[in-house]
This record gives C-alpha cells, sequence and structure tokens, in this order.
C-alpha cells in the first residue's frame, strides 16, 4: 500500500486547513516545491498536491509552481482542485502530471464525468469527499444529498479507473482515520481506493493496510507529517508490510 505524502497549495505557500475550512489555515513552508523535494528524498512514490485556491474558484490557480514540482522532483504526481472541464483536464496533464482529480465536475454531471473517464482512462482519478457520509463539493463548501458510496458506484459503471476517498470529519483533526467508511468506500466497489483524512499515527497506516485485499491500495497523510509527528520513511515501511 503507497503512503501518499500531501501538499495543499494556497497562496503559492504549502498550507493546512483544518476539516477544509479556509479560516484555519495553517502555513507550513513558503516554498512547495522545497517540500515536494524533501518528501521525495524520504521514500514518497507519489505526490498528492491540491490547489485549495482552484478547489474554491472552480479553476487551477497554482499552475506555475505545480509545474515546476513536477519538473523538479521525479516521482509521479496526482493534482485535485479546480479540475472540471475537459480542457482544463488537458492542460494540466500537458504539464506532466501523471494523474488529475475531478470531484465536482464528477459529482454534479454525470454525461461529462463518463466522457473524462473515457478520454482520459488511469490519469483519471474521482475525488469523492464525504461529509458524514454525504458528497461535499465546491472545496467542501456544500454538501448533496447522495451518498458517498451510491456516488462511487455510478462513477464506476460509467468507466472510472480509481478513486480517492476523503472523510472531511477526520480531515486535519489527528483523531484517526474513519475506518468504517473507507471499508464502506472499498467493498462498494471494484476499482482501487486511495484513502484520505485523519492518519494520526502509525496504527491507522497499519489498519488501512490490513484493508488491502479489500481494495485500499493507498493513503494520503499530510498534517501528521507536517507537525512531525509521523515519520514519512517510517509509515512508508508500514504501508508496505516491514
Amino acid at each position: 500500500m503507497q503512503v501518499i505524502p500531501a501538499i495543499d497549495l494556497r497562496g503559492g505557500k504549502c498550507v493546512r486547513l483544518i476539516q477544509g475550512d479556509f479560516n484555519q489555515e495553517t502555513v507550513f513552508s513558503e516554498d512547495p516545491v522545497e517540500m515536494a523535494l524533501k518528501w521525495a528524498s524520504m521514500g514518497a512514490e507519489r505526490l498528492h498536491v491540491v490547489d485549495l485556491d482552484g478547489a474554491k474558484s472552480g479553476e487551477p490557480q497554482n499552475s506555475e509552481i505545480i509545474a515546476r514540482i513536477v519538473r523538479e522532483i521525479g516521482i509521479p504526481v496526482q493534482l485535485g482542485g479546480g479540475i472540471r472541464t475537459m480542457k482544463t483536464a488537458e492542460r494540466m496533464i500537458s504539464l506532466g502530471l501523471d494523474r488529475v482529480i475531478v470531484g465536482t465536475s464528477a459529482a454534479l454531471d454525470k454525461e461529462l464525468a463518463g466522457e473524462m473517464c473515457k478520454a482520459f482512462g488511469e490519469q483519471l482519478v474521482i475525488g469523492l469527499d464525504a461529509n458524514h457520509g454525504m458528497v461535499a463539493i465546491n472545496g467542501w463548501q456544500k454538501t448533496l444529498d447522495i451518498k458517498a458510496v451510491e456516488l462511487a458506484q455510478e462513477l464506476e459503471a460509467l468507466g472510472a479507473r480509481r478513486i480517492i476517498h476523503t472523510d472531511i470529519s477526520t480531515d486535519g483533526m489527528l483523531t484517526g482515520v474513519n475506518l468504517t467508511a473507507m471499508e464502506n468506500m472499498a467493498r462498494a466497489v471494484h476499482i482501487p481506493v486511495i484513502a484520505s483524512g485523519g492518519v494520526t499515527n502509525l496504527n491507522d497506516i497499519a489498519n488501512l493496510r490490513k484493508l488491502e485485499p479489500l481494495g485500499i491500495e493507498g493513503v494520503i497523510v499530510g498534517k501528521v507529517l507536517y507537525t512531525h509527528l509521523m515519520d514519512l520513511r517510517e509509515a512508508i515501511a508500514v504501508g508496505h508490510g516491514a
């Protein structure tokens, strides 16, 4: 199971939010590229980047920094935040990204979601963020009246190849992973699921790895790394079963 460090971009800086709240922001680095290189040097096999400005505005806002990260890091990079059209997805992939993550547009427009799944295949990941099990969109500013597992099944039928499932209630809280939510998502679909939200210690990594046979192929880690409560090298080792 891959352990994937996250870099959240806002205003050109590396930040973390609490439960997606833009009013609860902590700046961890003025240089996101330097941070990306740090995680790569510690053995990261993939980097997860979120353009928070893009998630809020509906269009990526940190493209120059993202392009620099892709050029310099030397490992696959996936990006989410503001990717809501075919054209935007194509433009971001042209920067050299390995994958783009689509959330809001997939939830609101099934026809578009199907077209994007067909066009981009493995390069497209569906980001399903859930607030108490219900789908959240627009940078978590709005909750829809549909369960995340139900939408996941619909999108799988439309050709989705992979899902990132974020539990908003635990994101940035350092209170532990919502294992029940992650297991429910993994059991609901037949495609790989990457877990996100709440990782607090190595036990969380180990517990998620137990769900690998169900389809949990990775976990995104953020705040726990930035607050030095977890060593990325150790987390990667646990993810690999060492």
